[in-house]
């Protein structure tokens, strides 16, 4: 592979620990900045708002830049947001440094893997698409744990500094090895990029990821009570079952990306069934520490698996003309996943249905984005393209 996809991931890896940092700082924060757990806990959610919002729209602004300078230019914004946050004064000043921040990740993530894609041969799209985004696994594993310590240690704002000089290392890596000339179509007129809105089967493939991935959160919001409170865990223990679960992330994200490179669509139905099964099973899974530890390797495995094919899914639906902005869209409809599953999660304990019930929701969304995947598939089949707008 191409040192220049090692930088992507060098990048993904820096935004992929600025997004999922705070979940393990918000008693620091909350106790410095003396606001309540639930208000911290919104820098999560206003981090995600800002990842659906910002990506559309700052790709449309930039879709006639060259790609490299595009990358480098986020990576700037990246680091001024993390070095904004070490110096927030307040509550309010940290969530306008976490949705500065935010407003890159789309954007980065979208426009890095057409830029991927475009550095192998077509055979190889899918694994290169998923050798970037191991730097988000990567990130999960190593990344956050790092800045959980370190704010535990030295404060929550180190932990900030700390992801900011990850950015600066990140821009050097961009800066010596992303080629400057990259293949890249001339932009289209705007009517002409926006026409991908237009079409009816990439906003299919946007609500399989939104639906097919919130099931993951939905589960994994909740998954440190069930390790406490169902399966009886100490806090070491958890630590390292999260650990786990990273890893998990990381093999499947290389798995997904090999089987999409076999086949987009099989990889599809595959990934997002075998991810459906692993969530329902998860009823049963947090009785035994060791069926525990098992269980989330096996649904950090699952979970990844699902991110190439249906990056690949929108890619192919969306055309070269609309690329850049669908795979941001795509970055988006991630986020939204996210933020459903966890409010569906909610939902349910709201509901007092209990911990274990959680898995059976998470199921049900994933199950709904397998439906969608069907459907997908059906209106493709020839003598359908005519009956749904936009599938030509």
């Amino acid at each position: 592979m191409p040192l220049s996809l090692l930088a992507l991931a060098a990048g993904a890896f820096g935004i992929g620990t600025t997004e999922f940092i705070i979940m393990g700082l918000l008693t620091q924060v909350s106790e410095d900045l003396r606001i309540g757990i639930p208000t911290a806990g919104t820098l999560i959610s206003g981090y995600a708002i800002g990842v659906a919002m910002g990506a559309p729209v700052l790709t449309l602004l930039t879709r006639g830049w060259p790609r490299k300078r595009l990358l480098l230019a986020l990576m700037l914004v990246f680091i001024a947001g993390n070095a904004a946050a070490v110096f927030a004064p307040g509550y309010g000043w940290l969530m306008a440094a976490r949705v500065l921040t935010s407003l890159t990740h789309g954007t980065f993530f979208g426009v890095g893997a057409v830029v991927a894609t475009g550095l192998v041969p077509p055979e190889k799209k899918a694994s290169a698409i998923a050798l970037m985004f191991s730097g988000l696994t990567l990130a999960t594993l190593l990344g956050v744990p790092a800045g959980a310590w370190i704010g535990q240690h030295l404060g929550w704002r180190m932990a900030f500094a700390a992801v900011a000089v990850v950015g600066v290392l990140a821009f050097a890596i961009l800066a010596a090895f992303v080629p400057q000339r990259l293949e890249q179509p001339a932009a289209a007129p705007l009517r002409e990029e926006l026409a991908v809105l237009a079409r009816g089967p990439v906003w299919l493939g946007l609500f399989i990821t939104v639906f097919g991935f919130a099931g993951v959160f939905a589960l994994y919001t909740y998954v440190e009570p069930l390790l406490t409170q169902v399966t009886h865990m100490g806090s070491g223990l958890v630590a390292f079952t999260l650990l786990l679960f990273g890893a998990g992330l990381a093999a499947g994200n290389l798995l997904g990306g090999r089987l999409a490179d076999r086949g987009v669509v099989r990889a599809l139905f595959l990934s997002i069934g075998t991810l459906t099964v692993v969530l329902a099973a998860g009823r049963w899974a947090f009785g035994h520490a060791a069926l525990a530890m098992a269980y989330l390797v096996a649904l950090g495995t699952a979970a990844f698996a699902t991110v190439a094919p249906m990056q690949m899914r929108v890619l192919q639906q969306a055309g070269a003309g609309g690329a850049n902005l669908a795979s941001s869209l795509n970055i988006a409809a991630f986020n939204l996943g996210n933020a459903l599953g966890a409010w569906v999660g909610g939902l349910v304990l709201s509901q007092g249905l209990g911990l274990l019930a959680v898995g059976w929701a998470a199921a049900g969304l994933t199950a709904v984005g397998l439906a969608l995947a069907a459907w997908s598939v059906r209106m493709h089949r020839p003598g359908m393209a005519g009956t749904v707008p936009g599938c030509a």
